[in-house]
């Protein structure tokens, strides 16, 4: 309406926003288009301002161009002044699908706006009681409004993000002690010619720093080449992800980060030394004949350990999810579909009964096309979220208020859309091409309906009442199709009912046909359908655009998106969380061999074998596997309740992910101690004991 993008507070790049007189039926057509087609289609020019565009066979002027970065729902190329729409659906006060957008005053909260609001609801149930009585007017943030309820999702980001931060940190850690340890020896002299406590901090911290600096260097410049592309390759998972990026603030973050764990992960090696005495170091070197001097070592790689099998097992369910997603019945045949709108042409669709006549021809032409099972136009496509619903009551007492009366999702299709979906008949019969305005009202219910109006009777035959279109009569069953998604609750999950575009009054056609989008069933690849598809509809007329072409495999694909990005996140933070633990067992084994020389040189002169060596060793590491295993799944059994509305039929304590996440990281483990079990057995006792 007038005034909506300065509500918004947008300044527009070219021109003005919309004028009262702009915004009423019969007032001068305007329409302010995106920066994205004035660049594509008026070369950015600012003579486009006063040009027109031809929308369903209508001329406007072009009285504005949005800013470039400017985003709103669905990212529509096209405004056009409320006032202008289709008078059936404005004069609708039954109609409740509009969104109101306000600025708050200065001072006002959102509590006082929402009180305002209920008083003026309540004046509307007074005067229109049979339009408004019993709704609701709710108030909320735009922001919350466009986002939903994206929280989960970041909060998930965030946690594994912070385990594999606490992993790596472990890691650094480690390797740091170890590193420390090994040059105690070297600390011990530095020490003993007059460096003072202070000095080696402050060495042991720059080195710790230019680390972790180096490493946060490198993980921004990953992430400069690496946010796009995973964005685009999950689209639909997060709102407003063309606007995720690397920002100023992001990258001190970063980098404070970054400064922060190599202070503190640099202070340990600091405090281990700091206890040590300098004349047993002295004397004693770099040799140790015992591992319990490492127990620090040792728990950071059981932490490691348990945090990765957090990871890995959230990761797993997910994983189980979307297989259980893609193996899931939705009561249609997903393969072999291909869905896509057609823009016919003014000239085709003056009149209702020319609307008519023009949709049934093309849907005729189309379903002559060689490789063309079945072709048909539906007002809804299922798993896309589109929505139509319908009050309605069973047989003709009429509830004293619409807005009591239940609801039911309505689909609105041409006769042929049972078949070319794949949608069960149960019972009856589905729409013909005779059951037009000039038969009787005729309707069709999916399973769920039947079972719960008509428990244990046939509803073939009975009479059905909808608030806009009036009474039908029950021709048929369907069954059930999932809608909402593929892992749809019984929260989501609506009774379902089938209404003919052919019986459709004269008043609807306009805005229902245009509105349709067609679904073909095929074998063939839609490259090589769709030349003859558009051959057929650009040979009526070439200002007929066939747009928004998508495979059903396409749209069950992003109908799993809220599953599948974060099923990728912590696949590849698992993976990255396995690797630095494989290598944080590696590297305290590794250590621990080194450390142990004399100690298997002796057990190897006093009889041990290769295999005894062997065994040692690689127990070591197990143990530590095992102690960690045992502590990550105690965790994973917490937290992963918290993928529980993710998840679809698959348990947050499913056992089979467990237990399989729980071999990996053992095998990880034994194949991490084996290379340097493999060095402990080749250990030659006399140059072990000459190890002095």
């Amino acid at each position: 309406s007038s005034g909506f993008f300065t509500t918004l507070g947008v300044k527009l790049t070219l021109g003005r926003d919309f004028t009262p007189q702009e915004d009423q039926r019969g007032g001068a057509p305007a329409v302010i288009i995106s920066n994205r087609l004035w660049r594509d289609r008026f070369a950015g020019s600012r003579e486009a301002l006063g040009k027109t565009v031809t929308l369903d066979g209508a001329d406007y002027a072009i009285a504005g161009v949005l800013p470039a970065r400017f985003q709103f729902f669905g990212n529509p190329d096209v405004y056009t002044p409320l006032g202008q729409a289709d008078p059936v659906i404005l004069n609708d006060r039954a109609g409740h699908s509009g969104l109101v957008i306000a600025r708050l005053k200065a001072g006002a909260s959102l509590a006082q706006a929402q009180a305002e609001m209920s008083t003026i609801q309540d004046r509307l149930d007074r005067l229109y009681p049979d339009a408004d009585r019993g709704l609701e007017a709710d108030v909320v943030p735009l922001k919350q409004q466009i986002v939903g309820d994206v929280g989960k999702t970041l909060l998930l980001l965030l946690g594994a993000v912070g385990l594999v931060l606490l992993i790596a940190c472990a890691n650094v850690a480690n390797l740091l002690l170890a590193r420390s340890a090994a040059r105690g020896r070297e600390f011990a002299i530095r020490a003993s010619l007059g460096a003072s406590p202070a000095r080696v901090v402050r060495q042991l911290l720059t080195e710790s720093l230019l680390l972790s600096l180096g490493g946060g260097g490198l993980g921004l410049l990953i992430a400069v080449w690496g946010v796009k592309p995973v964005l685009a390759a999950v689209p639909g998972s997060l709102p407003r992800s063309e606007d995720v990026g690397l920002s100023l603030p992001v990258v001190f973050f970063a980098l404070a980060v970054a400064v922060t764990v190599g202070v503190l992960f640099g202070l340990a090696p600091v405090l281990k030394n700091s206890k040590s005495n300098l004349q047993e170091t002295l004397k004693e070197g770099v040799r140790t004949l015992s591992g319990g001097r490492h127990h620090t070592q040792k728990g950071l790689v059981i932490a490691q350990i348990a945090f990765t099998l957090v990871l890995l097992v959230g990761a797993g369910l997910l994983f189980r999810t979307i297989r259980n997603l893609w193996e899931a019945n939705p009561g249609f045949a997903t393969k072999h579909l291909i869905t896509f709108e057609v823009g016919l042409s003014a000239s085709l669709t003056r009149t209702p009964t020319s609307t008519r006549i023009a949709y049934q021809q093309l849907l005729e032409r189309i379903q002559m096309i060689p490789g063309v099972k079945g072709a048909s136009f539906t007002m809804l496509v299922p798993l896309t979220h589109k929505d139509v619903e319908a009050h309605f009551w069973v047989g003709g007492q009429k509830p004293l208020l619409i807005q009591e009366a239940p609801q039911t999702l309505l689909f609105l299709t041409s006769p042929n859309y049972l078949r070319t979906m794949g949608i069960p008949l149960r019972r009856g019969r589905f729409f013909t091409a005779e059951d037009t305005t000039k038969s009787p009202s005729v309707t069709v219910i999916d399973s769920d309906f039947a079972q719960a109006y008509f428990p244990g009777r046939d509803p073939v035959g009975q009479t059905l009442t909808f608030d806009a279109v009036g009474t039908c009569r029950i021709i048929g069953v369907v069954g059930h199709v999932t809608h909402w998604g593929l892992g749809e609750t019984n929260a989501n999950t609506r009774i379902q009912s089938y209404f003919p575009l052919y019986q459709l009054s004269d008043e609807w056609v306009p805005k229902v046909y245009s509105e349709t989008t067609m679904v073909i069933r095929t074998p063939l690849a839609p490259a090589a359908v769709l030349p003859a598809i558009r051959k057929v509809v650009y040979g009526v007329g070439k200002d007929q655009p066939v747009y928004n072409v998508k495979t059903m495999r396409e749209i069950v694909s992003e109908s799993m998106a809220s599953q599948r990005f974060p099923m990728i996140l912590l696949g590849a933070f698992a993976g990255l969380a396995l690797l630095l633990a494989s290598v944080g067992i590696y590297g305290v084994v590794s250590y621990s061999v080194a450390q142990r020389v004399h100690e298997i040189g002796i057990r190897m002169a006093m009889g041990a074998e290769r295999s005894d060596v062997l065994k040692l060793v690689v127990g070591h590491g197990f143990k530590l596997a095992l102690a960690g295993i045992g502590i990550g799944v105690a965790g994973a059994l917490v937290l992963t309740r918290f993928l529980s509305s993710l998840l679809y039929d698959v348990k947050p304590t499913d056992p089979l992910t467990f237990i399989a996440v729980a071999l990996i990281l053992i095998i990880v483990a034994l194949m991490a101690c084996y290379i340097p079990a493999r060095r402990a057995t080749k250990v030659d006792p006399m140059v072990a004991l000459r190890y002095e």
